[in-house]
């Protein structure tokens, strides 16, 4: 997984994988999520994908619209 860098300073994302068709994030707490096309769905996908590269603001969009996530993976 890619180091998040978190250019806030206060993400609970820790790191990311950008798979074809989804994402994976690692949040602080030591859980990772599987977020894909199926859900919550490829537009929020791609925008969780730029966020993740940017470095800002993907831990504040998932808690606003990625609740839904296709798998935890532990």
């Amino acid at each position: 997984m890619q180091h998040y860098r978190n250019l806030a300073g206060n993400s609970g994302v820790e790191a990311f994988d950008i798979l074809r068709h989804a994402i994976k994030v690692r949040f602080v707490n030591g859980a990772t999520y599987l977020y894909d096309y199926r859900v919550p769905g490829r537009a929020h996908v791609e925008e969780m994908k730029r966020l993740a590269r940017a470095g800002r603001g993907l831990s504040t969009y998932i808690s606003r619209f990625g609740a839904q996530y296709a798998e935890r993976i532990d």
